[in-house]
């Protein structure tokens, strides 16, 4: 549970006064990359040894995993009991994101929680975007959503989100304010301290394309189309007919535009699962299901061969990056028919009027 370790050594350098974004742990050096505010959250897990907390992080991210699939099913308008819940519960565990997410001690599944019961609450609920806000306080990357709020024309609630996401900045300013001034001013554009983009592991745009350029900083080659998929993904998901649909397009581009985006944070699988079952598109869920199980990305060579990979090893290199972005293509040209369809039969109804008149 490396990312587990980090956690704990950022709570530790709360309490003991030291410099949070100064440090290196585990074999690999990782360092801290998360806002102040989320430091100041870790500093319980000072409190125990690490054996311990490996059973608190493990116990903790399976009533996470069985309170996101109970959401999922709420955002995708169908009634789950328990023992249906628990089973999906135990059959999402094995799902690639999920299972790393319990392998790092990573905090995908709470992120993914307070958006996700912040979005299904209904309209009006006292203190809605709330969660997105603080979410966004402690990853960033759910931001995305307070975006998504304001495009929807709900904006009451994505001033709450924007307000709370603010008030977490200002808790870790005050608390923490020459980390605050570090993080806000430099190590918040050092990408490269997250890790290297071309890593197999990395399942974003910019990781697909630092591996087909063979090019470990894409540098416009990656943000060009990162800004083209942002602005496309966010006006299909203000457009989605369905709010389900609205908060997958979302959660899918941010996954999808943010620089690195571990396989791991894609545990957005599961609403997703949920929706397309909830649609009866068994076969593209179980087609989802087995994308996100079976691993593609670390069968191909790694440890530095990722930019040197032949032509056929780049899908498997890449299986969430070109999955979110058949999604995003699928609804586009989806949106188009449903528009050439809708103008068709209105050409065909005003030429029938007019035959009509005529014939009055």
């Amino acid at each position: 549970m490396p990312d587990m370790r980090v956690y704990r050594a950022e709570g530790a350098a709360v309490v003991h006064g030291r410099d949070l974004y100064g440090f290196t742990v585990t074999e690999g050096r990782l360092p801290a990359t998360y806002p102040p505010f989320a430091a100041l959250l870790f500093v319980p897990t000072v409190w125990l040894p690490v054996p311990a907390l490996k059973v608190v992080f493990c116990a903790g991210n399976a009533l996470l995993l069985l309170w996101l699939v109970r959401l999922s099913a709420r955002l995708a308008g169908c009634r789950a009991g328990l023992p249906l819940v628990c089973t999906a519960t135990a059959f999402a565990v094995w799902l690639e994101p999920v299972f790393q997410t319990f392998v790092f001690g990573q905090i995908n599944l709470l992120i993914a929680c307070l958006v996700l019961w912040d979005v299904t609450r209904p309209s009006g609920a006292r203190g809605k975007g709330v969660l997105i806000g603080v979410a966004t306080g402690i990853k960033l990357t759910p931001g995305l959503f307070i975006v998504h709020l304001l495009l929807r024309g709900r904006v009451r609630e994505a001033a709450t989100a924007t307000a709370a996401f603010a008030g977490t900045v200002a808790v870790g300013a005050l608390a923490l304010p020459a980390a605050s001034v570090d993080y806000w001013t430099r190590h918040l554009f050092d990408t490269d301290r997250v890790g290297k983009p071309w890593i197999a592991a990395n399942q974003s745009l910019q990781g697909l394309v630092a591996r087909v350029l063979g090019e470990p900083s894409p540098g416009p080659a990656w943000l060009l189309p990162a800004v083209v998929v942002g602005v496309v993904g966010l006006w299909l998901a203000c457009r989605a007919p369905r709010e389900r649909w609205g908060v997958l397009l979302t959660a899918l581009t941010a996954l999808l535009v943010s620089p690195i985006s571990w396989s791991h944070h894609w545990v957005w699988c599961v609403p997703l699962i949920a929706v397309l079952l909830a649609e009866d598109r068994r076969v593209l869920a179980m087609l989802t299901a087995v994308l996100f199980t079976v691993r593609t990305m670390w069968l191909v060579p790694r440890r530095g061969q990722e930019l040197h990979l032949a032509w056929w090893q780049e899908p498997l290199a890449s299986p969430y990056v070109l999955l979110g972005l058949a999604l995003l293509t699928a609804v586009a040209l989806g949106r188009c028919r449903r528009r050439d369809g809708r103008s068709r039969p209105g050409q065909v109804s005003s030429a029938r009027n007019s035959s009509a008149s005529m014939i009055r």
